[in-house]
């Protein structure tokens, strides 16, 4: 039977993490869409990582929104290492996504229940 607070404390930690890459995803959506820094290819990777991020924050949806966002951290993270720019906080996120991944959601779960795959 599951701790509450240790389900609490993976539903925080799911909806931050959301919340957060959703956040950010728009904030660069908005800079590369705007007129000083118009950059088409950025504001779509921008846009689908922030898709992602809100089916991600949907139990019915969260590895299809979860796989978006890991294959746009990926590609970001491609990106910024031909920069020779380490990623650090992109790598963290897809970890953070990754776990959720792997364990599901945790909305639905009621004291004594098994976790149910998402």
């Amino acid at each position: 039977m599951p701790d509450p607070s240790l389900r609490r404390a993976f539903l925080i930690f799911h909806v931050t993490l959301g919340l957060v890459v959703l956040f950010e995803s728009a904030r660069t959506l908005l800079a590369a869409s705007g007129v000083a820094g118009h950059d088409p290819h950025i504001a779509l990777l921008a846009g689908v990582e922030a898709i992602g991020a809100l089916l991600f924050l949907i139990p019915r949806t969260l590895k299809a929104g979860g796989a978006l966002m890991l294959l746009t951290f990926a590609i970001a993270i491609v990106v910024h290492a031909t920069r020779g720019q380490v990623p650090a906080t992109l790598l963290v996120y897809a970890a953070g996504v990754f776990f959720v991944m792997v364990h599901g959601s945790a909305w639905h779960l009621r004291h004594g229940s098994a976790p149910t795959p998402a």
